[in-house]
């Protein structure tokens, strides 16, 4: 493996000896050579080599933060399989397989070669592991699986699942080594609003998903949402966003960021010609909407809007909520960084709060590093819950799709539906759009029933399966009536503003059979 010129080698990222999970003394002297560790085997092909079983008594060791460690590069292609994060080795007490084990990793042919380097910008580089992520996470259903945790990540375990590490500080042996951390010569946790072993996993996992660079979780979709706009558009700055969106999100946009001296410009998600005045006129920012939007399912031409904020220095930042990163891939698109609520699909259970953003990692750098003083930390036992659900996203997503699309059409075609709103539609304004940038359309579907706010009140309450909630994305399928779960507030002529009428009817459908779904929602139509 090639390794970045750094100014020196430090031996500093040797774990600590205390716990000593197996039960030996450090060898630090498999480190004598300039902190790197290496050997060669004539009959053992390299991508083999964790698994001989001449080795079994070798347990390799890596500090739980040393992801953070890593290069662009190396974040991609090693971390969130974990081979760049073994760094260190312990070796049993059992002093006959230590000598085995000696023995074999001396006879070892140029396979295993891992250098820890210190360099100025306190990356670690590893390269020429692209070949090995390949081989076998090469598609999103793969990698909600095994992402971030197959051949390792930053907790000593020998358990398939990733453990919830339910702290909230870490400690230093001694002094030395606390003060080789805060010189950046030693990779380590510190306190539990920094970082957490087990949330480290689910931010590794999300990244391979969206091919991040880095990803930050955090407590929920708004605080992701609020500290990135904090942290990206600056005092007496300038942004741009759409109609249609998130009704705490547009709050916090119209009645916060004026506060802090910010002007806003709205534009309709298909008018470019207005985004082009805004950025011509102005010295934008960044451009933060949702594509699909809520709840009405618009979409935005990630690719243009791309170019054309960048040709003038402005950011785009996508809310992928409704699309999820297997339907949408917002950063390949042209994007600089992503957002979603974890809460929905990601998670998919309706039982867990978060908010995640990927990007590059100098973005996200300044996103985590504003939301590390503010805090909204995810708690690990969420975090752990998330990484569970992710094992089935693809399976979910697939359903949900293919629910939602059938039955979008058996709606349009009914005679008690005035309108549906659904980007798999040929109907949809943004059809086009939807069918270039994404690869299924969610598993939302909006529409309006022939009706007053009585009658569609009486359909909602004639279904049998979904539940009456907020939220979408879940197992379970949830209906709402807009004007009344999210807009009950305002009056009619104010909702209408927002394009939110008293018969329109949101469906989130969940992975329930769709025979069992379509019956159930026909027999509530018959029913007014």
């Amino acid at each position: 493996m090639a390794v970045s010129s750094c100014p020196r080698v430090s031996a500093a990222f040797e774990c600590r000896s205390e716990p000593d999970f197996c039960g030996g003394p450090h060898r630090p002297e498999a480190f004598a050579s300039g902190g790197r560790f290496s050997g060669k085997a004539s009959s053992v092909p390299s991508h083999r080599i964790f698994g001989a079983s001449a080795l079994s008594s070798l347990i390799f060791r890596f500090p739980p933060n040393f992801v953070r460690q890593l290069s662009t590069k190396a974040r991609r292609n090693c971390s969130n399989i974990g081979v760049a994060q073994v760094v260190a080795a312990s070796w049993s007490a059992d002093s006959a397989a230590a000598a085995a084990s000696a023995a074999a990793a001396a006879s070892v042919e140029a396979s295993v070669e891992v250098s820890v380097v210190e360099s100025s910008g306190s990356d670690v580089q590893y390269e020429d592991l692209a070949d090995e992520k390949a081989s076998f996470l090469g598609f999103d259903g793969t990698l909600t699986i095994h992402a971030g945790e197959r051949l390792g990540r930053g907790i000593v375990t020998d358990a398939i699942t990733t453990p919830v590490v339910n702290t909230s500080a870490y400690f230093f042996k001694k002094t030395a080594e606390l003060i080789d951390f805060k010189e950046k010569r030693r990779a380590s946790f510190e306190y539990g609003r920094y970082g957490n072993p087990t949330t480290v996993v689910l931010e590794e996992k999300i990244s391979a998903l969206e091919g991040a660079e880095s990803t930050v979780i955090m407590a929920s979709g708004m605080c992701a949402s609020t500290v990135m706009l904090l942290a990206l558009v600056p005092p007496g700055g300038h942004m741009v966003t759409t109609t249609d969106c998130y009704r705490r999100t547009r709050i916090f946009i119209e009645t916060f960021l004026p506060k802090l001296g910010v002007e806003v410009t709205v534009i309709d998600p298909a008018d470019t010609e207005a985004l082009k005045s805004a950025l011509d006129k102005n010295n934008v920012t960044l451009f933060f909407t949702e594509s699909p939007t809520n709840p009405f399912l618009r979409c935005v031409d990630i690719e243009l809007v791309s170019e054309l904020c960048h040709r003038k220095g402005a950011l785009v930042c996508i809310d992928s909520t409704f699309a999820t990163p297997l339907n949408q891939k917002t950063l390949s698109l042209g994007a600089d960084l992503v957002l979603h609520s974890a809460t929905k699909y990601i998670a998919g259970h309706n039982d867990v709060i978060a908010g995640c953003i990927s990007g590059s990692e100098k973005l996200v750098s300044t996103i985590r590093n504003l939301h590390h003083v503010l805090g909204g930390v995810l708690n690990p036992n969420a975090a752990y819950l998330i990484i569970r659900g992710m094992k089935t996203l693809h399976l979910r997503v697939q359903q949900q799709n293919s629910t939602a699309l059938r039955m979008a059409k058996i709606l349009e075609a009914h005679p008690k539906v005035k309108c549906v709103y659904y980007p798999g539609l040929p109907s949809h304004p943004e059809h086009h759009i939807a069918k270039r940038q994404m690869t299924g359309f969610g598993g939302v579907v909006s529409f309006e029933v022939d009706g007053d706010l009585t009658t569609t009140i009486k359909f909602v309450d004639a279904l049998k399966i979904p539940y009456i909630a907020p939220s979408f994305g879940g197992c379970e399928s949830i209906v709402d009536q807009p004007a009344i779960m999210s807009y009950w507030d305002l009056n009619q002529l104010e909702r209408a503003k927002y394009g939110i009428q008293d018969n329109l009817v949101r469906f989130s459908f969940g992975v329930e059979d769709f025979e069992d779904l379509k019956a159930d929602i026909l027999q509530a139509l018959e029913s007014i």
